[in-house]
């Protein structure tokens, strides 16, 4: 892992486009991105055990621009299997969601399960990675287990971190270690001990109403932090749900594999009958950008913005440009629909090849492409009358000399 982690350019781009909202509800405080037309039933992202609502920004982008609502959650304070079910159906209730998809990753999938086990009316289809049945496994290798609620944070930390794979990885896998182990850096120690609590306390999947057709099982072949043995469990208790397997992409596929998992994503979704709307896209009004309002703010998403970052929302057509990573190749592929390639003149993609060819690209605006044109100039000229100025001195002392000889 990199010693010290520079937020990628399309991260701070997101921050700058999408409201972040804090509602209380209850005891708990959640915490939420929720972007796309709200008349689509939104896909619902719940993170593992050392993500944030942050780690799924590459597909609220992605799928938003398409027509589709993402919803991305914290996983909130709780300390009991049954508390997440109450306390997520609060949540849902609060933001006037009723009916869901759920797209969960390690912990994220094992409590998505639980919550379709428990409230099957809410659940329409359920998406799966890196996920498990059960929490024996992960008991058993804790025993520390029963104390955990009062384990200082930097245990906890290195506890959560020890279970990612350390390098070496190819660039795109790397950065998305270092960009899940900076998101660990902002969480509590309260929230990490509920976490770790949620991860080991003996608990089981039971039998969910919700048929296999409508669960995609997607997993990564290369290495999980999962074991092995219970992503079979998984998929021998879905015998007819959809594989999805991708080749590589480590831990965190969803940052590691974007466009591979967007795709998967989009096809469940189609498959399960959800619609988008990418006309709906155009219409957001300026200053909502199509999510829940923030209850926190009184209903007003500008005030969670600013709370966040101090920026004003912008308007949809500025939210559609996203800036797409491809994680196989070094192509950066337009929009589908070309309606949507004007907004691409406000972004130049600028090659470095400091010492030699390099996979990166980097997607700069405008005035930091003109900046750096301009000091390549500035340096050509400066080295040009460089040597005028040496050639007029060498020229001179050549002159001195002769005169002497």
């Amino acid at each position: 892992m990199k010693g010290v982690f520079s937020a990628p350019g399309d991260f701070i781009h997101f921050k700058s486009q999408v409201p972040l909202h804090k509602i209380p509800i209850g005891t708990k405080q959640w915490r939420y991105y929720d972007f796309g037309p709200k008349v689509v039933p939104p896909l619902i992202c719940l993170p593992g055990t050392a993500g944030t609502a942050d780690v799924y920004y590459k597909q609220i982008m992605a799928l938003s621009m398409k027509g589709y609502r993402v919803i991305s959650v914290d996983i909130p304070r709780v300390w009991s299997h049954t508390e997440w079910v109450q306390a997520f159906e609060k949540f849902l209730d609060a933001i006037d969601v009723h009916h869901i998809h759920l797209y969960g990753t390690s912990l994220g999938g094992f409590l998505a399960q639980l919550f379709a086990q428990h409230r099957p009316r809410r659940v329409r289809s359920l998406v799966l990675s890196n996920s498990f049945l059960e929490t024996r496994s992960f008991s058993a290798a804790m025993p520390w287990a029963p104390i955990v609620s009062w384990t200082p944070s930097f245990m906890l930390k290195r506890y959560v971190l020890t279970g990612i794979r350390d390098g070496p990885h190819e660039p795109f896998i790397a950065d998305s270690v270092d960009f899940v182990v900076s998101q660990v850096e902002t969480l509590s120690r309260e929230d990490l001990a509920s976490r770790l609590t949620l991860t080991t306390d003996d608990a089981a999947v039971g039998p969910i109403l919700l048929s296999d057709s409508f669960i995609t099982i997607m997993d990564t072949n290369d290495y999980c932090a999962i074991p092995q043995q219970l992503k079979d469990q998984l998929s021998e208790r879905y015998a007819g749900a959809r594989r999805a397997y991708l080749k590589t992409g480590g831990d965190f596929p969803f940052l590691s594999r974007p466009d591979e998992v967007n795709l998967h994503l989009q096809l469940h979704l189609r498959r399960v009958g959800v619609e988008a709307r990418p006309d709906l896209v155009r219409s957001i009004p300026e200053g909502g950008l199509g999510g829940s309002p923030s209850k926190e703010s009184g209903g007003d998403p500008d005030e969670s913005s600013k709370d966040d970052g101090g920026s004003e929302n912008p308007s949809a057509e500025s939210n559609l440009p996203f800036p797409s990573q491809s994680s196989g190749s070094n192509n950066l592929e337009p929009p589908e629909n070309s309606s949507e390639n004007c907004h691409l003149v406000h972004q130049v993609m600028l090659h470095f090849f400091p010492g030699g060819f390099t996979e990166g690209k980097h997607i700069v605006p405008p005035e930091v492409l003109a900046l750096f044109i301009w000091e390549c100039l500035l340096c050509s000229y400066l080295r040009h009358i460089c040597s005028i100025v040496a050639v007029h001195y060498l020229e001179n002392l050549s002159s001195d000399f002769r005169q002497v000889v």
